[in-house]
């Protein structure tokens, strides 16, 4: 049986050395989460690590990105790019760790504390392998160490920055409740879902709670539309195209005994489909202004598309499996039969450029919440598992990167 080869550059090595430090950056990380645009000491500590292993580090790129380039360089020289995410959300967490938050109302509960700390050790064996064996690295190596995942921005502040310019291939990484530490799930194809926030305003005529019939009740009106628009999804559209609407935050009302005139619906709306996903807008508005207006009430329909989905590049993809199975071992890599609905703006830094993103397994003994739980910790093994998969497919990558790059599949 061939050597990993890790072990052949002897980085399996460095990785046991690293790895104490690394858990507890991220457990320091995951102490003092921030909120997306708000990175500003995650981004500082990030820059110093980077600096202190030799990488070329930019801060500021995107608002609170950082960028950090290692390798060859000059014209003709093969750009390939690894992304991870930095950012907190707003969920006062309920874990019970010992590195629990200590800022009320926010959370590291997506895990991205967990991808900051694997892309950092990625950095760390690539520089000590550029360090021991100068020229081995066959290509250039670009880290995003990207802001505001959680809003769906930072991807197109880090694009519109130039963070992507003149990559030719970019890997990326999620945390994946669903399999086991010590597993990673590969996808080509979609692997998300395009994604949109719905805004819906419910206007109507307030009057006395105990006179409803003399006014138009905007709660009355809101609950048609949020059970309505379920029903039309069920009876309108093709369920083999799957569209998912869900309403987070509902506003409206002033008083118990006061028959509400405005509520506010907050929601998102997920699809796999990219021609369906654009139709949706219209398709929405129409429901909702039949559902209101046949109350007796009108609305206001706002809608933005968050994202598009994700497209993992089939031969990327095939890399990142083969890499994976060389270090961890066959059984442990995963085809994922399904795409997810969830959303990730990862799509956006896809604009123009070959990529793939898979699925780190971080599901201990006793299993793990679902991503954005307030109970939400991944098993801290799997900081090791992404280091190794995501190195050696970037070391694969190099090693061909000499050779044309086939189209990808459409």
């Amino acid at each position: 049986m061939e050597t990993p080869v890790l072990e052949k550059l002897g980085l399996e090595a460095s990785l046991q050395e690293a790895l104490p430090d690394l858990i507890q950056l991220r457990r320091h990380l995951h102490r003092h989460p921030e909120l997306s645009g708000h990175e500003q000491q995650t981004a500082a500590l990030v820059a110093g690590e980077l600096r202190r292993w030799g990488w070329q580090v930019q801060e500021g790129v995107g608002r609170t990105g950082v960028v950090a380039e290692l390798g060859p360089s000059g014209e003709g020289v093969p750009l390939v790019a690894l992304r991870v995410d930095m950012d907190a959300l707003p969920i006062e967490e309920r874990s019970g760790l010992d590195y629990a938050s200590i800022h009320q109302g926010l959370m590291h509960a997506c895990g991205h504390d967990l991808h900051t700390v694997v892309g950092l050790g990625v950095a760390q064996l690539l520089a000590d392998l550029d360090q021991r064996q100068p020229g081995q690295l066959g290509a250039r190596v670009r880290l995003l160490f990207q802001p505001a995942e959680e809003t769906a921005q930072g991807a197109s502040w880090m694009r519109d920055a130039g963070a992507m310019d003149g990559v030719d291939a970019l890997f990326g990484v999620h945390v994946f409740p669903s399999l086991a530490v010590g597993t990673v799930g590969v996808r080509s194809g979609s692997l998300t879902a395009a994604a949109g926030e719905l805004e819906v305003e419910v206007i109507g005529e307030g009057g006395h709670g105990a006179r409803p019939h003399q006014s138009t009740d905007a709660i009355w009106i809101a609950a048609r539309v949020v059970s309505g628009l379920q029903e039309a999804i069920s009876r309108r559209l093709d369920a083999l195209q799957p569209v998912v609407v869900s309403f987070g935050r509902i506003e409206g009302g002033k008083a118990f005994n006061v028959i509400a005139d405005h509520v506010r619906l907050l929601g998102t709306v997920r699809c796999l489909d990219t021609e369906l996903h654009a139709q949706l807008p219209a398709w929405i508005e129409d429901t909702v202004q039949a559902l209101c207006q046949g109350h007796g009430g009108q609305a206001r329909v706002r809608y933005r598309c968050i994202s598009p989905p994700v497209h993992n590049d089939p031969e990327l993809t095939q890399l990142v499996a083969a890499a994976a199975t060389e270090v961890l071992g066959a059984s442990q890599v995963q085809w994922l039969d399904q795409p997810s609905l969830g959303a990730e703006d990862f799509a956006h830094l896809l604009e123009g450029t070959r990529g793939t993103m898979f699925r780190l397994g971080v599901a201990g003994p006793e299993g793990c919440t679902p991503l954005h739980s307030n109970t939400f910790a991944p098993d801290e093994a799997a900081i090791a598992v992404g280091i190794r998969v995501l190195t050696a497919s970037l070391l694969r990558w190099m090693a061909g990167s000499s050779q044309p790059a086939p189209e990808s599949a459409p």
